[in-house]
């Protein structure tokens, strides 16, 4: 990147956008820009955080201040990426004079915003939890460039989870299946920290996103790293990725869907349960689907039910003591036998999805309408 002979001038104003996300309710996000004026190129993006929630939109602000010095200057390249190490970039989005292209999960979601000359700020439509984390915007035009970073967060829950096959018993990698099988990621630090500060309190270390290995301690004890030591979120470092065996602090966003307990005049087994969501047209519902329904949804529910991972679990919402003490969670009555135990089902209904009696009904219905 060549520099001009100027020193660094830096100074900070705000850039006001109505982001998409926020469209319903009318508010307007106030994002703080820094502008680093290093050569004749100058890009400017937001230093602190932008948020959304899955399946929202969202605006990464960037923009640029092209030099020319009167020169004929041919097109802009405009380049996004995702930033997975320091080191580590994946491509998100390239454009080129009219030439428009996006990569990978990103195709067919992304694209420029273009609101005036400068504007390189990038739209990312239908968010996933894996669009959660930090993005480049590179903006080149023939030998000069710059470059300024973006954070994207995303609004959801963090659940501790481990299989049936007990604690500490997953590699890194099997940590993160684990948590993409249960409609979640593996959690950054930033999110652990941040469910901390809400109060959350788990004495087993687990896997986060960074191959660290934490936990989060609200109420200091002897068996969770002696009562004496302070709060805070314990660290046990950078950890072998596939030697060492540790729990999985997982990361939910908003649900595309309902979590619902289903109502049968029987406590049912693994199985029985399976099959009643699925003759609902629906399935079971997935760990960090209930945790987000608990979360987001507020659902309060004070009856075991089966889940995805053959887990018992409920969501309490406003503690009471005939439902498993005074603080809100999801509780979690353990891997029970799967075909001797008998409980309820918590069942999941995509967005959109009609259940066979709806849509038996609507046939009916749209076939009376076509004889009358």
């Amino acid at each position: 990147m060549s520099h001009s002979f100027l020193s660094c001038v830096f100074f900070t104003f705000v850039l006001i956008s109505l982001l998409p996300a926020d469209c319903d309710r009318g508010e307007r996000k106030i994002v703080h820009v820094h502008e680093d004026e290093t050569g004749d190129v100058i890009v400017q993006t937001a230093p602190g955080v932008v948020t959304t929630h899955r399946g929202g939109s969202i605006i990464l602000p960037c923009r640029y201040h092209y030099d020319a010095s009167g020169e004929d200057s041919g097109p802009m390249r405009i380049k996004w990426s995702k930033i997975s190490a320091p080191a580590l970039f994946s491509d998100v989005f390239v454009a080129l004079g009219q030439e428009r292209r996006g990569y990978g999960s990103y195709k067919n979601r992304v694209s420029l915003q273009e609101d005036g000359p400068g504007d390189a700020s990038l739209v990312i439509n239908n968010v996933t939890l894996d669009d959660y984390g930090r993005y480049e915007c590179e903006v080149t035009n023939e030998l000069e460039d710059d470059t300024g970073t973006v954070k994207l967060d995303l609004k959801g829950v963090i659940f501790p989870y481990h299989p049936r096959l007990g604690r500490y018993s997953m590699n890194f990698h099997e940590a993160e299946k684990s948590c993409k099988d249960q409609d979640g990621i593996l959690a950054s630090y930033d999110q652990l920290h941040e469910a901390w500060v809400g109060g959350l309190d788990w004495c087993n270390a687990g896997w986060l996103d960074d191959g660290s290995v934490q936990y989060p301690i609200a109420k200091p004890r002897e068996e969770c790293g002696k009562k004496d030591n302070p709060t805070g979120v314990r660290n046990y470092g950078y950890r072998h990725k596939d030697d060492e065996r540790y729990d999985a602090f997982c990361f939910t966003s908003n649900l595309n869907g309902k979590v619902y307990f289903l109502k049968t005049y029987r406590k049912m087994s693994f199985l029985e349960a399976t099959k009643a969501c699925e003759d609902k047209g629906d399935s079971l519902a997935k760990v960090g689907q209930l945790y987000a329904a608990w979360k987001l949804q507020l659902m309060d529910r004070c009856e075991a039910g089966w889940v995805a991972d053959g887990s018992v679990r409920y969501p309490i919402v406003n503690p009471r003591m005939k439902c498993g003490g005074l603080e809100p969670g999801v509780r979690n009555l353990g891997f029970p036998s799967k075909k001797y135990r008998l409980f309820g089902v918590y069942c999941f209904r995509q967005v959109g999805d009609k259940n066979p009696q709806e849509k038996i009904a609507e046939v009916i219905n749209k076939w009376k309408s076509n004889h009358v």
